[in-house]
């Protein structure tokens, strides 16, 4: 087969060219092995069998005895002396250290809270689309995707507004690593670049931290670093590791699906006239079509813990395979006419924020709220709104990121 998912090559390929090779992947009759070569800073692998199918993906991620997260979940995997640098990230855990420190954070998204946080979400839209309308239209990314999620976290968390603009800048840095890198030189470089910025989160919350015990505030950090009535809270590098794991998984799921979104609605004005003739009516079913069509987080890696028969495949203990969101959201089987964008699709099976399971995305329905309230404001003020042009896209095998996309209005 002409495929090869591990060969970074593959992922400068335009979208149409994936997204046939993954439907030839969906009519083998067992997943297929991709062998890894080495790959400069990270572990090589002797590689992996690729989860394509939406069932597939499902029964590894609610099976998550067998298919375990960690040592990590990212793909390839980074050597082991990172995790002593920065703490391990909740992604890369199972139960129980899992379970205690979702437990831990999971109030932090409770519904009451969630709501209390609606006021300055809309007051957060409102800011961003009046400097839209005062600056004018340039590119849809740095002025309104990657302004709102960012924001929104840096409130929860209490992070102070001197502070928010080195936030963007870590963020950026950490988000262009998850790319493909051409050169052993760029790899060295911006393996360099993604530590620094790792770090200099990790030690402005921490240092936040040690501020709310001493002086709670109303505010995340508060939450996490003062015990709950378990007596439960997190430790500096449990709260440095969350952060980022906050920054990067949290923004980059809203910020990457209304990125793309503007683009799609652009290119489907039947589905754009649908969703502005009720908006009420149709945007959750817009916004879970956006994520399905878009999967922002491309995939993630889980080791076999024990010999296990999926779908005629035996896989033994210490094996590797990858969840790939992407093709699993297009399996025609699940989704028919999975390649046209449709607000009205039944949307519920989709796996845009992760498989079912305990390691589903932990901040989904921050991130449906984020742009729920955005796209109101969008198309409330700006009704004209449009992408122009192509989107400029990360080249990258995990993140599914629009790096500039103009537009006007």
């Amino acid at each position: 087969m002409d495929i090869d998912l591990a060969d970074l090559d593959f992922w400068r390929k335009p979208l149409k060219e994936r997204h046939e090779a993954f439907a030839r992947l969906r009519q083998q009759d067992r997943p297929v092995f991709f062998p890894e070569k080495k790959v400069p800073l990270l572990r090589s692998g002797k590689g992996f069998y690729a989860l394509v199918r939406h069932d597939d993906v499902v029964e590894a991620s609610r099976n998550a005895k067998v298919f375990s997260s960690e040592p990590a979940v990212t793909n390839p995997e980074p050597p082991g002396w990172v995790k002593n640098v920065f703490g391990e990230s909740m992604v890369n855990m199972d139960d129980p250290r899992h379970a205690r420190l979702r437990r831990i954070v999971t109030r932090s998204f409770s519904p009451r809270m969630l709501a209390g946080l609606q006021d300055d979400i809309q007051a957060a839209c409102t800011r961003i689309v009046d400097d839209v309308v005062a600056g004018g239209p340039r590119d849809f990314v740095q002025q309104v995707a990657a302004q709102l999620p960012i924001h929104v976290i840096c409130d929860m968390m209490g992070i102070p507004a001197s502070m928010r603009a080195k936030v963007h800048e870590h963020v950026d840095v950490s988000t262009a690593y998850t790319g493909v890198r051409p050169s052993l030189v760029s790899s060295v470089r911006m393996a360099g670049q993604n530590m620094l910025a790792l770090l200099a989160l990790q030690r402005m919350v921490i240092k936040l931290g040690h501020e709310r015990i001493a002086e709670p505030q109303g505010d995340l950090v508060s939450l996490l670093v003062n015990a709950n009535p378990d007596g439960e809270k997190l430790t500096d590098k449990e709260l440095g590791s969350f952060f980022a794991l906050l920054l990067v998984a949290g923004n980059e799921t809203a910020r990457n699906t209304m990125a793309h979104g503007i683009k799609l609605l652009t290119d489907n004005p039947a589905q754009r006239e649908l969703l502005m003739s009720d908006f009420d009516a149709h945007i959750n079913g817009a916004i879970e079509e956006m994520v399905r069509y878009v999967s922002p987080i491309m995939q993630f890696r889980r080791t076999v813990t024990q010999d296990y028969s999926l779908r005629g495949l035996d896989l033994k203990a210490g094996d590797k395979v990858v969840l790939f969101y992407g093709s699993a959201n297009r399996d025609e089987t699940v989704f028919p006419d999975a390649d046209t964008f449709d607000i009205t699709r039944d949307t519920k099976p989709h796996v845009g924020f992760g498989g079912p399971g305990p390691h589903f995305c932990l901040g989904a329905n921050l991130a449906r709220q984020e742009m729920r309230t955005m796209f109101r404001e969008l198309l409330t003020r700006l009704p004209g709104i449009r992408s122009v042009g192509e989107p400029e896209l990360l080249v990258s095998n995990f993140d599914n990121s629009v790096r500039t996309q103009p537009f006007t209005f």
